[in-house]
């Protein structure tokens, strides 16, 4: 049985209500379920917070702004563990996301809807115990 970590919810709160402006406007667009799939913000993933999760679909969405461009292999690290745990991780720059909301949004909207096409597998434990139909 895995060991429970505690989240670090006043971490989480604090980049919440620091977030970008380009955070704030995403969040307009993903906050109920507008893009067809619930997304929470500043969610602890290992050992690190993803700006946008969606849990179900195992989806990040990142926003960077200029503190990533001094980083970007910090950013690679995190970005291969993420996908190393079965994540899809989608970055775009805070310009990207001020300048062309439309286009970002549409961009995630269709990575929802491919990953609803394709669902994930059943986790071992479900398909032998038969639980599978």
């Amino acid at each position: 049985m895995p060991e429970f970590k505690p989240r670090n919810t006043p971490r989480a709160r604090s980049l919440r209500n620091t977030a970008t402006p380009a955070e704030r406007l995403l969040w307009q667009h993903l906050a109920r379920s507008q893009q067809g799939a619930k997304f929470s913000r500043q969610m602890p993933l290992g050992p690190f917070y993803a700006d946008f999760l969606c849990r179900s679909l195992k989806l990040v969405i990142e926003c960077d702004g200029i503190s990533h461009d001094r980083t970007p292999e910090a950013d690679a690290r995190r970005d291969a563990w993420m996908r190393g745990e079965g994540y899809t991780v989608l970055r775009f720059t805070n310009a990207d996301v001020l300048g062309n909301t439309e286009g970002v949004v549409a961009t995630i909207r269709a990575e929802v809807e491919r990953l609803q096409s394709h669902p994930l597998p059943l986790p071992e434990a479900e398909v032998q115990s038969g639980n599978n139909d």
